[in-house]
């Protein structure tokens, strides 16, 4: 199931920069593995602010919920979920991710 998924980071004023850094480094780290596994299809940025849009494959939304969850940056991040449903003159079909083994 693809997911469109808006995802906005509100940063505290008034955190460490270190910690800020190590944890922007480990979430390109994480969204790195989601992408080889599938998962992140495609990111957009939103020039100008902390907010990027981006082409999620998940089972459901339970596993997609886990997986953006998982993003180290999660705790500063508020979330806006659009499941997407095939459009029968799409001319691309759906990517789809094979189920874990």
């Amino acid at each position: 199931m693809e997911f469109l998924v808006h995802i906005r980071i509100t940063w505290p004023h008034d955190m460490d920069p270190a910690h800020k850094d190590a944890v922007s480094a480990a979430e390109r780290d994480r969204a790195a593995e989601l992408a080889a596994a599938g998962h992140l299809v495609r990111m957009w940025r939103v020039p100008g602010r902390t907010e990027n849009w981006g082409l999620w494959q998940a089972a459901d939304p339970t596993e997609l919920h886990a997986i953006i969850s998982s993003l180290p940056v999660w705790p500063w991040m508020t979330v806006t979920v659009h499941p997407l449903a095939v459009h029968p003159v799409d001319p691309r079909p759906p990517v789809r991710v094979s189920a874990p083994a």
